[in-house]
């Protein structure tokens, strides 16, 4: 043993400091745990929401989408997310290919104005969710490749083609919501690059502009109904509005301490629509109350948080950007969700995080957790005293 590895140990002794290996593998039990409560939350918010449906399908599903979730993110935090790097090409290939193939082939609800799934068989597949995982993995290495040029204008230009292709094949569908969730993580993402303002506040104007323009020659007719019933749900009560009437009903009608699991008059007359899938917030705030829907956002937030505390401490680039684009993410898909349920926000079918049915959501989101756990364990120390 060297002199100079002795020093350290001497160092490490003094300061009462444990050795620890070159990288710190630490399972964040923290956001494992979380994820694992809110999904089995889900199950049970699912089962009381289909009860009256007289089928179990739906919870079986979501069960084992858990159980696959549950397995792939548990993989993936022990995969160095490093490795990603030299596969950014095929994931972004393979993001637009299956993003192309929902427009040939897709299916979709005429009532929803989208051909957003695949079928094979019984089973569905959203490819707007798998993408999220995709943009986040090649976009974060793209951002990390150039973030020191990341105000000159050519540089910029390629990372607005990046997210303009997918953007532009996800608007084909239509599928506003999932349009929205990118432009939001790009905008995070290139805000904690450090993007020059003489570039935001520019956009931001021009973007303020552009909002009647966009809602008269862009927006499609179903889009503009959404957005005038979300002004005003009397407008058309009895279908566009009916959604949103009946949302603040339900969460009003739980007051404080709801109304007890399975016993939402809104949700067992079966008065709510989407009750299982998009207005899932309005079933639990129903059923729990004000105390339970706080509990739950609180506890949404706070995976959030610990995504962004995962994307600090971050030892390079790519991964403070993979865990900060996973942590806008979830932050979107929260406030849209819950903001459309007590009408703050326009009703664009955008699920809540690990609560919503859906087994193509539920296993994008622990994928994405696996990412943000890779980050936290595959973190390397900063300086040879944090080795010691």
């Amino acid at each position: 043993m060297s002199l100079f590895t002795k020093e350290l140990i001497k160092i490490a002794v003094s300061r009462n400091i444990s050795k620890k290996p070159v990288i710190s593998q630490h399972f964040n039990i923290l956001i494992f745990s979380l994820t694992i409560i809110l999904s089995l939350f889900g199950i049970v918010a699912v089962y009381s929401a289909t009860r009256s449906l007289g089928t179990n399908t739906q919870v079986i599903v979501q069960s084992a989408s858990l159980v696959l979730g549950t397995a792939l993110l548990i993989a993936v935090c022990f995969f160095d997310y490093e490795q990603f790097k030299g596969l950014v090409k095929p994931i972004y290939i393979f993001a637009i290919a299956i993003l192309v193939l929902v427009l040939v082939i897709g299916v979709g609800g005429e009532s929803w104005g989208a051909k957003s799934w695949i079928r094979i068989g019984a089973i569905g597949i959203q490819p707007s969710e798998l993408a999220k995982i995709c943009f986040i993995l090649t976009f974060s290495y793209h951002l990390s490749e150039v973030t020191e040029d990341i105000n000159k204008p050519l540089k910029l230009l390629g990372l607005i083609a990046h997210l303009s292709l997918i953007v532009l094949l996800i608007m084909l569908q239509p599928d506003l919501g999932s349009v929205l969730v990118f432009i939001f993580m790009f905008a995070v993402l290139l805000f904690t690059a450090k993007l020059s303002y003489k570039y935001i506040l520019p956009v931001l104007a021009l973007a303020i502009i552009s909002v009647p323009l966009a809602y008269k020659y862009v927006l499609s007719d179903y889009q503009q109904q959404r957005i005038n019933v979300f002004l005003n749900p009397d407008l058309d009560p009895l279908n566009r509005g009916y959604n949103v009437i009946q949302s603040k009903l339900a969460v009003g009608s739980g007051q404080v301490w709801g109304e007890g699991f399975l016993k939402g008059i809104q949700n067992r007359m079966g008065f709510l629509p989407a009750k299982y899938t998009d207005f899932i917030f309005s079933t639990i705030s129903e059923e729990w109350g004000f105390i339970g829907s706080v509990l739950l956002v609180f506890a949404l937030f706070l995976l959030v948080y610990k995504c962004f505390k995962v994307a600090q401490r971050a030892d390079n680039l790519y991964g403070k950007y993979i865990a900060t684009g996973v942590g806008a993410m979830f932050l979107f898909h929260l406030f849209e969700n819950v903001g459309m349920c007590i009408g703050l926000t326009p009703v664009t079918g955008i699920p809540l995080p690990f609560i919503s049915y859906g087994g193509s959501s539920l296993i994008t989101n622990m994928l994405a957790v696996g990412l943000v756990m890779s980050v936290d364990y595959h973190n390397k120390p900063r300086s040879t005293i944090e080795v010691y």
